[in-house]
């Protein structure tokens, strides 16, 4: 009768689950890499956000099922760099920034290593971290920034497309840094505003889907763009006032605001 009681362990497959959901993630932005060789843009921009879903898919799965690893982080972070790091720094070179020969081999080259750099940092501060904020801007934010410009130039006319070259070149250096940086992101990890409202919420979020599945490539970039501006806003702006020693001598960050989130690299 005892051994009824007794929990069986989980099916190998289960544990396939989230690390096939991150290998295809990872295919998607290895195919973005080939697109943009052959000189397919748009296409590859597309890819990049085909490996953004399936990134936030491998996590989810992993979490409902109980089956997060050691070995899944390590493959996540690894997918992750190809995706949100190598990929999108090759799309920005080969669409805008090759014309600018050293200087734009160097933004797309410092693209690369600060997700790299970003994505190690996260690696060993993912069990000390909070889930209210990231320290620095994320990887899959930060490329889907660069595929968000890419499509924007959809709906610009031939003059105003000039501009774009002088845009991805300081987008390039500008990600780069915010990467790095110890500016901080809301993270949409912390469900208990969500739980108190969550009517407000499910609607708030069917509308906002509705309208950028209207306008994909018009109204990606803004709010991306909007997104990558609140963390200098919030960090410099209002964390300052809500916490006036933050940034004072002596006084550690880590003790005043949690740091990073351990679902999103």
């Amino acid at each position: 009768m005892e051994d009824k009681f007794i929990a069986k362990p989980r099916g190998k497959g289960v544990y396939i689950l989230p690390n096939l959901m991150t290998t295809a993630s990872l295919f998607a932005g290895f195919l973005g890499l080939t697109l943009a060789v052959d000189g397919r843009f748009g296409l590859a921009a597309v890819a990049v956000f085909v490996s953004f879903v399936l990134d936030g898919l491998d996590g989810k799965i992993a979490r409902l099922t109980k089956t997060t690893s050691e070995f899944g982080v390590q493959l996540d972070s690894l997918a992750d760099l190809v995706a949100f790091g190598v990929s999108p720094s090759l799309l920005l070179y080969l669409w805008k920034l090759q014309e600018y020969g050293r200087l734009g081999l160097a933004a797309a080259f410092l693209f690369t290593a600060c997700a790299a750099l970003r994505l190690a940092r996260f690696n060993i501060q993912t069990k000390t971290s909070g889930k209210l904020l990231f320290t620095g801007l994320p990887t899959p934010a930060a490329g889907c920034t660069v595929a968000a410009l890419v499509l924007f130039e959809q709906n610009l006319p031939g003059e105003a497309g000039a501009v774009l070259g002088p845009v991805g070149l300081v987008l390039a250096y500008g990600l780069s840094f915010l990467m790095v940086s110890r500016v901080r992101y809301f993270s949409f990890k912390e469900y208990g505003w969500l739980r108190a409202h969550a009517l407000s919420a499910l609607v708030a979020a069917v509308l906002l889907f509705v309208v950028v599945a209207s306008q994909p490539t018009l109204l990606l970039f803004p709010l991306l763009g909007a997104y990558v501006l609140s963390g200098p806003i919030y960090t410099f702006l209002v964390l300052p006032r809500r916490r006036p020693g933050l940034f004072g001598e002596g006084r550690g960050e880590s003790r005043d605001e949690p740091e990073e989130s351990s679902g999103t690299s």
